[in-house]
Formats: structure tokens, C-alpha cells, sequence
């Protein structure tokens, strides 16, 4: 309805909108606006991962090392692990449009800053700005979907989101391999700016400001803090493997670990102190939740997992049974494809059931991805690959969605932006956690097989089996978590682990 059509007693378009009751639909502007959302997120997780298949020639154009050039990807992480934890405090204090115009803008003159970019300087600096512009997107989805979506209907929403956090990621590989093939790096940022255009012009046209802000206080040192805490320890966990395969790192990983866990230690003690006047950060209430710890335990391992497994499977494809590039790229699309397109049908599923009914054999389904990926050997067939990575990604299918729904389910509304900030930020340090780890021991595991006697090729074998068998340890772990999943309240509260 336009503004000049409406009755006397409706709100002026840019009124916040209020939340709708569990028994009601999505109301057609909150469908409006989390499909802009959607299509916005897609276009930035996609850019995210389309850089790796460039790097090589990256370096041959620039003339850089390896180390040099792997600071556009390690200098889009770390942004996005500064600005993340501050997602909280910008959700709260900025309207939704604001914010939406603002993390567009940002991305899209990144994109073409990237794709005109002369020298490498420029370039890194125009990731960097992506980044920052990214870094909000998710957090500004999930809060808008818990805030605004009845908690009858939030399963097949979140379902959504799940297509752009699992398609995306794996399109982007195949996607930027195939532009490399055809033209140069520069069309894999030329390509998505038409889309990015799109969606900041809508967004400017469409979204109307959904819920109330609030004037909440900004804590310098938090924000200094947290910056140093997430981006030290993605850093260095990040670097880990490279310092184990003999590579130089500007910065020694545990130095970079120790200084991120020194503050973000002290990064808590300052959060526990602010959240009593309700001026934290990040508020860490968000784990009085029995549900929502459950779930971020259980969320980081199988981001863990996923990110392990997607680190070292494009490596066995390539070094063992030496596909090239592209092929490797079509090997893990199928996974990323399922994983993506049963997101809502899980999203329909946990709404009738709740989570525990998927989330259980979710997490028996890891464990067994896992568990054959350590099958694989020099003669494995490469059908064999797809099969085993398509059974992880239904797995993680029926974990996702459903433990992404309870967790922040299980919080109160006012908590819905933090523990967003929380989840999303925690997911980052997972993911490149488990990337070290997988990658420490596969590179301890090959250099004992060389060290024994073993070839090249059949050494490299012996350390991805090495780090996917820990791996099917690690798992254990969540199909234990598994049963102590529930499915928040009605109203999706429930009741605190501590008095307020």
C-alpha cells in the first residue's frame, strides 16, 4: 500500500514496523526486505571465496610471493573479525535501512575500487572495504528474521539464509574458475557489480526501517580490544598451517594467539562490567541460555568440520588424484548445491518437529562423512569424493538451520543483535580453527610418511587420512552435544541459566 493510499490511522511508511505475533504470517514488507537481504548477503559471501582460484595469477601480474599475495583473503578475514563483534552495537543504534544502505555502499564501491584496481596496495585496500560492508550483512539478516518472523516460520526462513551460506561459498571456486578461463581477474568483480548496484538501489527504494533504535553507548576500549582478540586469533590460527609446511608469517602465529587470547580475556572482563547498565559491546547474557550454548558448541564444530574438510579436499582432488582446478571446483558443487537447495525443506521440518529429530542424525551423518573421508587413497574414485562430501553437506544441512533457529530462538528480543554478532563472529574463529588444525595435521602427518619412506604423493595421502581421522574425533563430540539440543519455548524464550 502506498503512503498516499493508506488510512488515516496507519503509521507513516518509515515507522518501525512492529513484530508480528507467532499466529500471523510474514507480513509482505518484512518478505520484502529479507529478500533484498538475501540476494545482497549471496552477492557477498560469493565474493568472499572467489579470490583463492585468482591468487596464482595475481602473483605472476604483481609479482609477488605467495605470503604477500594471501593478504587479500587474510585482510578480508581479519576485517570481518573487527567488525563483526560490533554488529551488536550498530544493529541497535542504526535503523535497518540505514545500516542496509550503509554495508551496500561500502561493498559495491569496494567492488569497483577492486576491479579498477592499478597496483596490489589498492586492491588489498578495496577487499579491506568490501569487508567492512560484508562483515554487517549476515548479523543485519538474522536479527531482522528473529525480530520480525514469527517463531512458527523462522525454521523455512533461516532455511533461506542457509542457500546463501552454503550455495555461495560453493559456487564461488567454479565461478571465479570459470571467469580465469574465459577473461581476466578483473571480470570476477565487474561481474558482481551489476548485482551489487542492484541491490543497494533497491534497498534504497524498498526497505523501510523495521524496529525501534535505542542510544546506546559506544566503549572505545571494547572496540580496541575486541579488535585485537578476534583478529590475533583468526590471524594466527589462520597462519598455523603455514608455519607448520615451513612458510615465512609476518607475525609468529602463537605471539598472534597469545595477544588474542589476552584480550579477549580481557575483552569479558570489560563486557560483564558494561552489560550492568546494558552497554556492552557484545553482551554476553546471550550464554544464560542453556539452548543457545548448546547450539554454539555444536555450530562451532561443524563449522570446524566444514571448513577443514573444504580446505583439504580441493587439495587431495589436486595433489593425489591430480585434477585440475576447475574439475575440483565441479567435484565440491554438488555438496554445496544440496547443502544449499534443502535448506527450506529442513527450515519446514524443524518448524514441525523442532531440532532434535535432525539435528541427531545431522550429527551422526558428520561423524560418517568424516569417518569414510578417511578411506580415501591414491586410487579412490573421484565419484567417491562427491558421494562422501554430498553426505557432509546434508549433514550439515540438518545441523545448520535448525541450530541457528533454537540458539537465537531461545534469546530475548532485545538480545536477538548481540547474540547474532556472537554467533557470526564465533562461526569466523571457527572456521579458521579447524582449518589450522585439519592443515597442522596433515602437514605432521605427510612429513612423518616422507620421513618414513613414503612418495610425494602417496606421503600427502597419509596426512589428509591423518587429519580427517581426527577429524571423525572431533565429531564425536557434536553427536554427543546432539541430544542436549531443545527447541525454544513458544513465544522463543526460555528460561535463564542465571538470574538477570
Amino acid at each position: 500500500m502506498s503512503v498516499d493510499q493508506r488510512p488515516a490511522d496507519t503509521p507513516p511508511a518509515d515507522a518501525p514496523q512492529a513484530a508480528p505475533a507467532p499466529s500471523e504470517g510474514v507480513p509482505a514488507q518484512i518478505k520484502l526486505v529479507l529478500g533484498v537481504l538475501l540476494v545482497a548477503a549471496f552477492v557477498m559471501i560469493l565474493n568472499e571465496t572467489i579470490m583463492g582460484v585468482a591468487l596464482p595469477e595475481l602473483m605472476e601480474q604483481f609479482n609477488l610471493t605467495a605470503a604477500t599475495v594471501q593478504w587479500l583473503t587474510t585482510g578480508f578475514m581479519l576485517t570481518m573479525a573487527v567488525v563483526i563483534p560490533m554488529t551488536g552495537l550498530i544493529l541497535q543504534r542504526f535503523t535497518t535501512r540505514t545500516v542496509f544502505i550503509a554495508a551496500m555502499t561500502l561493498f559495491t564501491v569496494g567492488t569497483i575500487l577492486a576491479a579498477s584496481a592499478p597496483v596490489f596496495g589498492v586492491l588489498v585496500a578495496a577487499r579491506v572495504i568490501q569487508a567492512s560492508g560484508t562483515a554487517v550483512m549476515l548479523p543485519l539478516l538474522m536479527t531482522t528474521v528473529m525480530t520480525f518472523v514469527p517463531a512458527d516460520r523462522r525454521g523455512r526462513t533461516i532455511g533461506f539464509i542457509t542457500i546463501v551460506i552454503a550455495v555461495a561459498p560453493a559456487v564461488g571456486p567454479t565461478f571465479s574458475g570459470f571467469i580465469l578461463a574465459q577473461l581476466t581477474w578483473h571480470w570476477m568483480f565487474l561481474s558482481v557489480l551489476p548485482i551489487a548496484v542492484l541491490g543497494l538501489v533497491l534497498g534504497a527504494l524498498k526497505i523501510q526501517n523495521l524496529g525501534e533504535t535505542r542510544p546506546v553507548k559506544f566503549d572505545l576500549l571494547s572496540a580496541l580490544l575486541s579488535a585485537v582478540a578476534f583478529s590475533g586469533l583468526i590471524y594466527g590460527l589462520s597462519s598455523i598451517g603455514e608455519a607448520a609446511a615451513g612458510a615465512h608469517t609476518p607475525i609468529p602465529p602463537y605471539a598472534a594467539i597469545t595477544a588474542g587470547a589476552v584480550s579477549l580475556a580481557l575483552f569479558v572482563l570489560r563486557q560483564l562490567r558494561l552489560q550492568r547498565t546494558d552497554s556492552a559491546l557484545l553482551d554476553l547474557r546471550v550464554f544464560r541460555s542453556r539452548s543457545f550454548t548448546v547450539g554454539v558448541v555444536m555450530l562451532l564444530i561443524s563449522m570446524a568440520a566444514l571448513f577443514g574438510s573444504l580446505i583439504l579436499l580441493p587439495m587431495y582432488l589436486q595433489n593425489v588424484l591430480e585434477l585440475t582446478t576447475f574439475q575440483t571446483g565441479l567435484v565440491v558443487l554438488p555438496g554445496g548445491l544440496a547443502m544449499g537447495l534443502t535448506g527450506p525443506t529442513v527450515g519446514r521440518l524443524y518448524d514441525k518437529l523442532g531440532p532434535r529429530p535432525l539435528v541427531i542424525p545431522g550429527s551422526f551423518g558428520v561423524f560418517g562423512a568424516l569417518a569414510l573421508l578417511t578411506l580415501l587413497d591414491q586410487a579412490s574414485p573421484v565419484w567417491f569424493v562427491v558421494v562422501i562430501h554430498v553426505l557432509m553437506s546434508l549433514s550439515l544441512s540438518l545441523l545448520m538451520t535448525p541450530l541457528m533457529t533454537s540458539s537465537l530462538g531461545s534469546l530475548k528480543m532485545e538480545l536477538y543483535s548481540h547474540g547474532s554478532a556472537v554467533l557470526t563472529t564465533l562461526q569466523q574463529v571457527a572456521g579458521a580453527a579447524g582449518t589450522a588444525v585439519f592443515i597442522t595435521l596433515m602437514t605432521t602427518g605427510t612429513k612423518e610418511s616422507l620421513e618414513s619412506g613414503a612418495g610425494v604423493v602417496a606421503a600427502t595421502a597419509d596426512g589428509i587420512h591423518t587429519a580427517f581421522l581426527w577429524g571423525a574425533g572431533m565429531a564425536v563430540i557434536a553427536v554427543a552435544a546432539a541430544f542436549l539440543v531443545r527447541k525454544p519455548a513458544v513465544d522463543g524464550q526460555e528460561p535463564a541459566l542465571a538470574a538477570h
